[in-house]
């Protein structure tokens, strides 16, 4: 089977490629890979490091504030569609695979040009731009959730799959990874997606000092690439001393052994994320981010604080108090951590892998048509 993956931007749409790649070439004695992106996100440096072939096109996303702007980017569309039937025609894939950001779009209409068959994977309960406008082009949607399905005008290609959960995620241990981390006190992982969150990074760095002062938990906290070198200033300009037990990362690379050592997990409401968090059972405390399409990460964290699986702080609500309050009262309450991490057993899926590979199969031996 070949396969040509599309998808780019964030860790959120890259990893569930990578994650689908990873279990096809399992499933495949004779598999092969190829992604495309570009040359601005943060596939440059995950699709490599996970092995695989990637292909740069020139895409940007639409704005929809300054309108004008938009020229160039169609212009920037005509020429990627282009670009990637090129790599097509050279790659010859049996089908093709997209999960989300802008690169997404001249991909599937070049495959459908092209009669390759495709899919796109929706991993929100509202869709994005580029899902809608790919979805006249795709044989497939695989969507996360099924209310997906009433926002969607090709119901009739909808396949409700889950979300893409890391192979690696699932088969982590809790006990060997914190030996691995070599953890020995609660552990509280704090993250707020792959290229950060300023308010979230800024309100850990102000906890930080008493955490550290207290030494009752343990604390990775991954700033994001891009916000790295100013968390790191503003530690120093605060004389914080950081400690063994509290450790300040650009990005985590280990993720799979940092999930499973967890005893809490404080991040963004992304549907990756959260069902990472549910797949393993991880208490959390989910900080929506107020800057996505219908809000959808809140409406995420607002399921999960419904059924009693995490609690909720808004990004309007939040300051340091609040969450070092949060923190320390989940992180050291063995009774919450266990009534939290029951509750996540109504909101876990973990076939995703195998229901997105079944349609896989069925494109590639022409089923589909």
């Amino acid at each position: 089977m070949r396969v040509l993956f599309a998808g780019g931007g964030t860790a959120g749409h890259i990893n569930p490629a990578i994650s689908i790649a990873d279990y096809a070439a399992v499933k495949e004695q004779d598999f092969a890979a190829l992604f495309i992106g570009t040359k601005n996100g943060m596939e440059t440096k995950l699709v490599p490091k996970a092995g695989y072939s990637l292909k740069f096109i020139d895409i940007a996303g639409f704005d929809r504030k300054h309108l004008l702007k938009n020229v160039s980017v169609i212009r920037k569309l005509i020429k990627s569609r282009n670009d990637c039937k090129k790599i097509i025609k050279s790659f010859k894939p049996d089908c093709i695979v997209c999960t989300g950001g802008y690169v997404s779009g001249p991909v599937a209409m070049a495959a459908k040009k092209m009669g390759i068959p495709s899919l796109i994977h929706e991993q929100n309960v509202y869709p994005g731009l580029t899902v809608r406008g790919a979805e006249k082009y795709v044989n497939y949607l695989a969507l996360s959730f099924g209310e997906t399905i009433n926002h969607m005008k090709h119901k009739e290609k909808c396949v409700v799959t889950g979300n893409p959960i890391r192979q690696a995620i699932l088969d982590a241990d809790y006990e060997k990874s914190r030996a691995k981390l070599e953890i020995k006190k609660p552990f509280v992982l704090i993250f707020g997606g792959s290229l950060g969150a300023d308010k979230i990074n800024n309100t850990v760095v102000d906890i930080l000092p008493r955490i550290a002062d207290e030494g009752q938990i343990s604390v990775i906290f991954g700033t994001g690439d891009r916000n790295y070198d100013e968390a790191m200033k503003k530690i120093s300009e605060k004389n914080i001393v950081l400690t063994d037990d509290v450790k300040v990362v650009p990005y985590i690379d280990n993720m799979a052994d940092c999930m499973a050592a967890a005893d809490l997990v404080v991040s963004r409401a992304g549907a990756i994320t959260v069902s990472e968090i549910a797949a393993l059972g991880k208490p959390s405390i989910l900080i929506p981010s107020p800057n996505v399409v219908r809000n959808h990460q809140e409406q995420n964290a607002r399921e999960f604080e419904r059924r009693g699986a995490a609690a909720v702080i808004l990004e309007s609500e939040l300051n340091a108090d609040t969450l070092y309050e949060k923190i320390m009262k989940s992180a050291l309450d063995k009774d919450a951590l266990s009534a939290m991490s029951k509750n996540l057993e109504q909101l876990a899926r973990t076939d995703a892998l195998e229901k997105i590979y079944e349609l896989m199969k069925k494109m590639s031996e022409g089923e589909d048509k």
